[in-house]
């Protein structure tokens, strides 16, 4: 990593899956604003930056399921997920006492309009299942682009209550579909599109799972490497990925992988 690199944000985000009885599980994942400073016009997950109200909250296990299995930056991740995911598709996962979608709107549009999210769970009577969401991978690019995050991904099984629509500000629409049908249409940066090829492996939320726990939680940093004189992008291939090198004239350029240090693999 550059010494002179600033601070990575930390960030999380939510992959959740829907079972199918008839194939593998779908995933919704959002189309984000052409005008977005950061995967403009991309496919991504649902998340976001973690902010001061997800750390607060970490100290309010009066609202949390599994709180005490957990320090407080990793409750702040996963409390970022579920929120993020609340404003961003409008579906509420791994929170407990929901009783209705307009309860899900009411919460969502408090969440816009910059209300805390304690006071809405504690007005509500709600809590969050942390131990509901499963750690998948984290990724932190070293290089230098204009944001960088430290980004922790989960996943959750879908809830059954209430519709994904995209919030028409940061996504301007949401589509649900396996993790090869999100494949086959592009448009997703490097991260999003390694995390969607090691879903694909999983069959059903069982395998999804047993994935994520099959692997130790490493921070996935992708570096370059030269193949014959051309520049590949690579990942760690020891953490369950299917694919782990790409073309970087390939990569899509909202990485700007351009920047990527010229290195062998870290050690």
């Amino acid at each position: 990593m550059t010494d002179d690199l600033p601070e990575a944000s930390f960030a999380a985000t939510l992959i959740l899956l829907r079972e199918q009885a008839d194939g593998p599980p779908e995933i919704p994942m959002i189309g984000r604003s052409a005008q977005m400073r950061f995967a403009a016009s991309r496919m991504v997950f649902p998340g976001g930056r973690l902010d001061t109200g997800d750390f607060s909250l970490a100290a309010r296990r009066d609202l949390l399921v599994d709180g005490d299995r957990f320090d407080e930056v990793e409750i702040a991740h996963r409390v970022a997920a579920i929120r993020e995911t609340i404003e961003e598709i409008g579906l509420a996962p791994c929170v407990e006492g929901l009783d209705s979608p307009d309860q899900i709107a009411t919460l969502r549009q408090a969440l816009h309009a910059g209300k805390a999210f304690a006071q809405l769970l504690e007005e509500h009577r709600l809590r969050l299942m942390l131990g509901d969401l499963h750690p998948f991978s984290r990724w932190r690019p070293d290089h230098a682009m204009p944001h960088r995050f430290d980004t922790r991904f989960y996943i959750a099984r879908a809830p059954n209550l209430g519709k994904a629509v995209a919030d028409g500000g940061e996504s301007v629409y949401c589509r649900w579909g396996t993790a090869a049908d999100h494949l086959a249409r592009g448009g997703l940066i490097f991260p999003t599109q390694r995390n969607l090829e090691r879903i694909a492996m999983a069959s059903s939320w069982t395998d999804a799972t047993a994935i994520a726990a099959r692997y130790p939680m490493e921070v996935v940093t992708p570096w370059v490497e030269e193949r014959d004189g051309v520049p590949w992008l690579h990942i760690p291939e020891h953490l369950g990925y299917p694919v782990t090198a790409q073309l970087l004239s390939e990569v899509d350029r909202a990485m700007d992988p351009r920047r990527v240090p010229r290195t062998s693999a870290p050690g």
